[in-house]
């Protein structure tokens, strides 16, 4: 059982979120299409130890998004990260970016299929059954008609995510359903850092690097 902090940077979606034993206590988040981490990281890492009248130093770890995402988001993300770990002399939890995205769907069965916008008609994707656990690695694709073939054929298909709206433009199979305006939140990221809490599951502050799956290309 631990009392976390939970840091999101990956997308849009700055969010922030303090959990006990793997339920949310507090959580401020925005969604500002012009990524407003920069500027709210710090205010809401703030707001939730003041909302729960809370120390930086009752924490027992700090959890944050590793990727994949955007480049910038993520290293502001894992940068803050990181300092509050040196600083309070925390341990660092890196939670799956499209885990907890997964974690948005609720389904008895068929698989979800959390999913990044990527580059022109390329997305950042992995496939997870109903009780999230990965069916398929993460990676980058570029989708087309047969993407997600495999199992579309057989089974109900739940794709979530910013890559969701592009997909429905390309993927039209009656097993796929589009869950349109989800991105990555420090809500979900509560369940998963407590799993790795109690696993001791903690990163080397000092080497930690977010999970890019890409090289960055300056735009």
């Amino acid at each position: 059982m631990a009392l976390v902090l939970n840091i999101e940077t990956a997308t849009t979606n700055c969010s922030v979120s303090l959990s006990k034993d793997g339920e949310i206590l507090v959580l401020k988040e925005d969604n500002n299409a012009g990524y407003s981490h920069a500027e709210m990281l710090h205010v809401f890492i703030d707001e939730v130890f003041k909302i729960s009248k809370l120390k930086p130093i009752d924490i027992d770890a700090i959890a944050v998004s590793k990727g994949p995402g955007s480049y910038t988001g993520l290293r502001i993300g894992v940068s803050s990260a990181k300092g509050l770990c040196f600083a309070l002399n925390k341990p660092l939890l890196a939670i799956d970016t499209l885990a907890s995205l997964a974690r948005q769907v609720k389904i008895d069965k068929g698989f979800i299929v959390p999913m990044l916008d990527a580059r022109r008609m390329e997305v950042y994707s992995a496939v997870f059954d109903s009780n999230y656990e990965k069916e398929r690695e993460i990676k980058a694709e570029i989708l087309d008609n047969n993407s997600f073939g495999n199992i579309l054929n057989h089974s109900k298909v739940y794709f979530v995510g910013s890559g969701a709206e592009k997909t429905k433009t390309i993927i039209q199979h009656p097993n796929a359903v589009f869950i349109d305006g989800k991105l990555p939140s420090a809500n979900e990221m509560a369940v998963l850092s407590e799993i790795k809490h109690k696993k001791s599951d903690t990163e080397d502050v000092a080497y930690f690097e977010p999970y890019y799956l890409k090289n960055f290309i300056a735009g």
